[in-house]
């Protein structure tokens, strides 16, 4: 047994000479250099697994044996010689074409895992996120099968839904991450938004508090397609409040039947009476309807000053504004015309 034990240092110590040898002479540094700098032998992107206390001469071997590369021996008594490779990461490491043994051994040292990315997209709804979730790559998701409820206690919110606070921007993440840990900085940032907002707010509002402003942003954020119309549609929303009027907003009613909306919206839609359906509610909706950009928490904490009451659709892609019935009214029929003279030039070629 001592003798074996023997015979396997001595046998290290021999590979070891050699290898100070060959590094010794400029041959020797060469063949060293062309083992760290080959090619790792990949057609695609692949994804090296790094589990925590492995070893150099252990991803080695594995890369030999997926034949990433070709030769390890070298690798293995220079990991003898040197710490340069020793304070290995675990985690999932990316290696691309082209990319060489050295470049993926130092990234394994520094770290740098490989991040996938997840974007909220402004006026995405809670529903909306959670459904992308599903297909975001190696993401654990652990929100997978609860309810709005259960959603909005594990990313730690008092509300009984998340809806709104989901920050609009692209998160990165390493595999494994859990869903909610990364919507969870969603709702940081979205938090530290609104209460920077709410601080700078303009006087005089209709609204109690930060996250009524967060309800009237989602709202002002679904209705807003032209960025520059954004306080003026606020405003629209800050005036009928003052005035106990009824918002409606047809983006309302889409939310309080959105499981059962198929793109258009129905009359049926408009008479049914749900917490969301501000044609049959007064004031605001129970929650958000969407999450807003920062751009829509601020046209709603500063609107434009305006006597506007009313918004349609112009048919060019804004609005136009009205400060009574009778002018909103004439503005409708207006757009109603020209859909159905765009509907039949449409028709005719």
């Amino acid at each position: 047994m001592a003798k074996g034990i023997m015979a396997n240092k001595l046998a290290v110590i021999v590979l070891v000479v050699v290898l100070l040898l060959l590094a010794s002479t400029a041959g020797g540094y060469f063949y060293m250099s062309s083992v760290f700098g080959q090619a790792i032998q990949v057609k695609r992107e692949q994804i090296v697994e790094v589990k925590k206390g492995e070893t150099l001469n252990q991803i080695c071997a594995r890369l030999q044996s997926k034949q990433y590369i070709s030769n390890c021996v070298v690798v293995k008594l220079y990991s003898k010689l040197f710490d340069t490779y020793t304070d290995i990461k675990a985690g999932s490491y990316e290696t691309t074409p082209g990319q060489t043994l050295s470049e993926l051994l130092l990234n394994l040292v520094d770290g740098n895992v490989k991040q996938y990315s997840f974007t909220i997209v402004e006026g995405e709804n809670v529903f909306q996120v959670l459904d992308k979730l599903a297909s975001a790559p190696r993401l654990k998701n652990d929100l997978k099968d609860l309810n709005m409820k259960q959603v909005a206690s594990a990313l730690g919110l008092t509300q009984e839904s998340a809806e709104g606070w989901l920050s609009p921007e692209t998160y990165l993440y390493p595999a494994s991450s859990l869903a909610s840990d990364l919507l969870k900085r969603a709702v940081k940032v979205q938090q530290g938004l609104l209460q920077s907002q709410w601080q700078k707010r303009a006087k005089n509002l209709p609204l109690k508090s930060a996250y009524e402003a967060l309800i009237l942003a989602s709202i002002i954020e679904k209705e807003s397609s032209v960025a520059a119309e954004r306080n003026k549609v606020s405003s629209v929303f800050h005036n009928r409040l003052n005035k106990n009027m009824r918002l409606q907003t047809d983006p309302t009613v889409i939310y309080g039947v959105w499981h059962e909306y198929k793109g258009d919206i129905t009359r049926k839609h408009l008479r049914t009476k749900t917490p969301y359906n501000t044609y049959r509610i007064n004031g605001l909706t129970p929650t958000p309807i969407a999450n807003p950009s920062l751009a829509s928490i601020n046209a709603t904490l500063h609107p434009s000053k305006t006597d506007y009451l009313y918004f349609v659709a112009s048919g060019n892609g804004d609005h136009i504004f009205s400060e009574s019935l009778d002018a909103h009214n004439r503005a409708v029929r207006n757009y109603l015309r020209k859909q159905r003279i765009n509907k039949l030039k449409d028709n005719n070629g």
